[in-house]
C-alpha cells in the first residue's frame, strides 16, 4: 500500500527522523492560511497524489510570492495531475503540502528495501541525491553504497559505510547515525516493503533533513497495522485494481491484449514469463488465490474484459484440494453468466484434470482445452495475432 508524501513526513517526525515544517491544506483558503503560518516569506507547495514526477509535471512550486501560491492551489486542487508515473488522466489532486523553503547544499539518497538474494534488509545511500535511483544504479553503480541487515538490531558501526560513501563529517555522521537507525527502527516496525528519502539534504546550517519521503507498506502485514490502514487513499488507486481487492483478487493493469486468470501469484509470475515466451503480451496479472469459486472467477473475468485491449484470456489453475473438475464447472458457469466474447484458453492441472479437460471440450462457448502451459500460451499467442 502507498502513502503520499505528507503522510510519509509524518510518519517520518513520530521515529525522529528530521522533516521541514509543513503543513497541508484541501482549500485554497486553507493553503493561503498554512503559508502564512509556515513563513513569512518563501514557500515549497506540493500537489499530493502517488505519483513520482510531480516537479516536472508542474506538480511542485517553490516561490517568494503568495499570489503564486494560490494561483498553484486554484490550478490543482480538484483537478488531475499527469505525470511519467500515472496514466492519460492523471491522479486527483485533493490535498497540498505548505512547506518552509530548506537551504541545500547538498542532495543525497538514502533508501531501504528487502533485498531477496540475500534475505536481508538493504540500506542503500548515494552522494547522487534528487535524481532517479535506478539511471544512478545503471550509470554509476559505483556511486551506490549499502549495508545489509539480517534484524532490526543496528550496531554502532552499521552506518559508517554509508556515511564515508556520502563523505559526511564527523558532525554529519553523527546525525546520519540516528536517521540511519530510526529508519531501520521505521521499517521493521511497521511492515514496510520501501522507504525512500529522496533527497535527504544538507541544509543552510549544515545539518540533514528529509526533504521528500516515499513510504509503501507490505499488504501482507496491514492486518496489524491499523493506524497505517487509516491512511489508505482509495481516489489515488486503479478502479480496477481497486474493485479487484474487494473481492480478493490480486490484480495489476499491464499493456498486453492477453488476459491472464491464474491460481497463485508465483504461476502467475511464471504464466505471464511463459506467454512472453510464445510470443504474447500479457495484459494483466490476476491471482485468484487459493478459493476458485464461481463468483469470484465470473469478476476477475469482467474486470479483465473491461480492459478494451484483450483479445484472448488464458486461465491457469493448478487444482490442488479443489478438484480441477469442480473447477472446470465454475469457469463454465462464469464464462456463460458473464458473457465473455473472446477465446478463452484454459489450462487445469491437478485432481481430475482430464475430466476438467473433457468437460470443457464439451461445451458449445469459445473454451480451448490445453494440457500444457507451454500449449496453452501458444494458443492465446496465435489467436491473437
Amino acid at each position: 500500500m502507498n502513502i503520499h508524501e505528507y503522510q510519509s513526513k509524518q510518519i517520518f517526525k513520530e521515529y525522529g527522523l528530521p522533516v521541514p515544517n509543513f503543513l497541508t491544506a484541501n482549500t485554497t483558503e486553507e493553503v493561503l492560511a498554512s503559508a502564512k503560518e509556515i513563513s513569512d516569506t518563501n514557500w515549497v507547495v506540493k500537489a499530493q497524489v502517488h505519483a513520482g514526477g510531480r516537479g516536472k509535471a508542474g506538480g511542485v512550486k517553490v516561490t517568494d510570492n503568495l499570489k503564486e501560491v494560490e494561483e498553484f492551489a486554484d490550478k490543482w486542487i480538484n483537478n488531475k495531475l499527469v505525470t511519467y508515473q500515472t496514466d492519460d488522466q492523471g491522479q486527483p489532486v485533493s490535498c497540498i503540502l505548505v512547506e518552509e523553503c530548506t537551504k541545500i547544499k547538498k542532495e543525497f539518497y538514502l533508501g531501504a528495501v528487502i533485498d531477496r538474494s540475500t534475505r536481508s534488509l538493504a540500506v542503500m545511500a548515494s552522494p547522487e541525491g534528487g535524481m532517479d535511483i535506478e539511471k544512478v544504479a545503471e550509470d554509476h553503480p559505483e556511486k551506490i553504497f549499502k549495508v545489509f541487515l539480517k534484524s532490526p538490531s543496528v550496531g554502532n558501526e552499521d552506518h559508517l559505510p554509508l556515511a564515508e560513501g556520502l563523505e559526511l563529517s564527523e558532525e554529519q555522521t553523527k546525525e546520519f547515525k540516528d536517521i540511519f537507525r530510526n529508519l531501520v527502527k521505521l521499517f521493521f516496525e511497521k511492515d514496510l516493503s520501501l522507504v525512500e528519502i529522496n533527497p535527504l539534504v544538507l541544509n543552510g546550517s549544515d545539518n540533514l533533513v528529509c526533504l521528500d519521503g516515499k513510504i509503501n507498506i507490505d499488504s501482507n502485514a496491514l492486518f496489524r497495522q491499523d493506524e497505517i490502514l487509516e491512511l489508505r487513499d482509495i481516489s489515488q488507486e486503479e478502479e480496477k485494481e481497486l474493485r479487484a481487492s474487494e473481492w480478493d483478487l490480486n490484480y495489476v493493469s499491464l499493456e498486453g491484449n492477453i488476459g491472464c486468470l491464474v491460481n497463485g501469484a508465483g504461476l502467475a509470475m511464471a504464466t505471464m514469463d511463459i506467454i512472453k515466451l510464445a510470443g504474447g503480451e500479457p495484459a494483466n496479472f490476476l491471482d485468484v488465490g487459493g478459493a476458485v469459486d464461481e463468483k469470484r472467477v465470473a469478476e476477475a473475468f469482467k474486470i479483465i474484459l473491461e480492459d478494451e485491449n484483450v483479445k484472448a484470456i488464458l486461465v491457469n489453475i493448478f487444482g490442488g484440494i479443489v478438484r480441477c473438475d469442480v473447477v472446470a464447472d465454475g469457469i463454465i458457469s462464469a464464462v456463460e453468466g458473464v458473457g465473455v466474447d473472446v477465446p478463452v484458453v484454459v489450462r487445469l492441472k491437478g485432481n481430475n484434470s482430464e475430466i476438467a479437460k473433457e468437460m470443457l471440450g464439451k461445451t458449445n462457448l469459445n473454451i480451448i482445452a490445453a494440457s500444457e502451459l507451454s500449449e496453452a500460451a501458444e494458443r492465446a499467442a496465435e489467436i491473437v495475432k
